[in-house]
This record gives structure tokens, C-alpha cells and sequence, in this order.
């Protein structure tokens, strides 16, 4: 039974991959799954963000929430220093071990007593961490953290080619834009040029000249000029552009 619901969840999240999937219900999917796979008591997920520092994304309780905030503004913690290293961090008696005593205060004050957190990370890229937490102390089975390591690697996977993806639709449109910009400006140069009785390039001095005297962007003038809302008149073609 295990075994069958561990692979609805990977298909789940295979299904949920894709080109315009919701990121944030995603991850809280992702949180809740670890509870209910991994037997945890909680999980929260740390991203960073494009400035390359780290956020709160996802949480499976509120309580885990306020954690991971305070984690962030403190520095110190399991996610903290599993993001930093990209290598998992797994403490199984938080008091005993000594290690981050604010965050080890405040995990004690939300019941918490146990804390493991895993990358999120594909080969050398960290873009993240995953933090399961528990109750009681105690280590996490080595194969419910492999389980844990699987899970958030599917959702690194998905994450980083999201933002691939974004990259590309940017790129692309900002292509699309450039080359429809280019053909308003050829045909703004044609109608002076055949209105002025001009050349082309003296059309092009001429439109860029206006552009730039009128603090407008060359496409918008282009537009203008093709529409025939706007015109250059022709003493214009012999005042060079600044």
C-alpha cells in the first residue's frame, strides 16, 4: 500500500508539471505529501528568490511557517545550513545536539524536538531546502529520507524548468517584439521617404531624429507615422538628430 501511494504522488507530481502550473500550491502540495508519506509531524520549504536569498515558500502548518521565518531572520538552522552546503542536514535530538540554540528555543516552543532537511538541489545548483520536522526525537529512516531526497528533486526538476521555460517565453517575446518594431520603422522610412521625396536613409535620420527630440520611443513614433496620426513635417528632414 505504500508503495502504490508513494507512486501516486510521484504521478501527481509529474501531472502537475506543466508549463503554466501553479508554483505556490505545488509546494504546499509538496509539504503536505512529506507529512503523509514520511510520517513527520511537519515540513516547510525554503526558495531563493532572484537575488539568491532564501524565502519561505510552503509550509504544512502555520506553526512550521512562523519557524522557518524566524529560521531566516536569526540565520541558523537546519535549512539554513543545508542550503549553504548543499548537503542534508539531519539532527535527531535538537536540545541534546547544541546546535542553533534560538532556533533549537524556538522549535522547543512549537513542539518540536527533531528537524532533517535535504536540498533542494540539481547537480551543482541549490536553489533551495526541504525541512521535515518531528516531535519526538529520533532519527528518520535512512529510506524515508532517500524518499524525502526523491521528492524534492522531482520538485527541483520541475521548478528550475519552470523558470527555463519563463526565461525562454521572455526571450522570445522580447525577440518578437525587436522584429515587429523593425518592420513598423521600415515601413514608417517608406511612407517619408515617399511623402518627402527622400531616401531611405534620409527617412531614417529623419524618423530617429523625431524620436529622440520628442522623447519618443522609436517604434511608437514608427507606429504613429504608419497610422497617419502623426506627421514630420518636411522642414524637419534638414535639422540633424541630437
Amino acid at each position: 500500500m505504500a508503495e502504490i501511494q508513494l507512486a501516486d504522488v510521484f504521478v501527481e507530481m509529474a501531472d502537475t508539471l506543466v508549463d503554466d502550473f501553479d508554483v505556490i500550491d505545488f509546494l504546499h502540495g509538496l509539504t503536505e505529501r512529506c507529512v503523509q508519506l514520511l510520517g513527520v509531524a511537519a515540513a516547510g520549504l525554503l526558495l531563493t528568490d532572484q537575488r539568491d536569498t532564501l524565502q519561505v515558500v510552503a509550509a504544512s502548518s502555520e506553526r512550521t511557517r512562523l519557524l522557518e521565518l524566524f529560521q531566516l531572520q536569526t540565520d541558523q538552522g537546519p535549512c539554513v545550513d543545508c542550503f549553504r552546503t548543499g548537503q542534508p542536514v539531519s539532527v535527531a535530538d535538537l536540545p541534546a545536539a547544541g546546535r542553533w540554540p534560538a532556533f533549537t528555543a524556538a522549535a522547543a516552543e512549537v513542539g518540536f524536538a527533531a528537524v532533517h532537511a535535504v536540498p533542494m538541489r540539481l547537480r551543482a545548483e541549490v536553489i533551495g531546502a526541504l525541512n521535515l520536522f518531528d516531535t519526538a526525537p529520533g532519527p528518520l529512516d535512512e529510506g524515508k529520507l532517500r524518499i524525502g531526497q526523491a521528492l524534492a528533486d522531482v520538485a527541483t526538476i520541475g521548478l528550475l524548468q519552470q523558470r527555463a521555460i519563463h526565461r525562454r517565453d521572455i526571450l522570445t517575446e522580447q525577440l518578437e517584439t525587436a522584429l515587429r518594431s523593425r518592420v513598423l520603422i521600415e515601413q514608417a522610412k517608406g511612407v517619408l521617404a515617399e511623402r518627402l521625396h527622400l531616401d531611405m536613409a534620409e527617412a531614417f535620420v529623419l524618423l530617429r531624429g523625431n524620436a529622440r527630440s520628442r522623447n519618443r520611443r522609436l517604434s511608437d513614433l514608427a507606429q504613429a507615422v504608419v497610422d497617419g496620426t502623426e506627421h514630420i513635417p518636411p522642414a524637419t528632414a534638414a535639422s540633424p538628430p541630437r
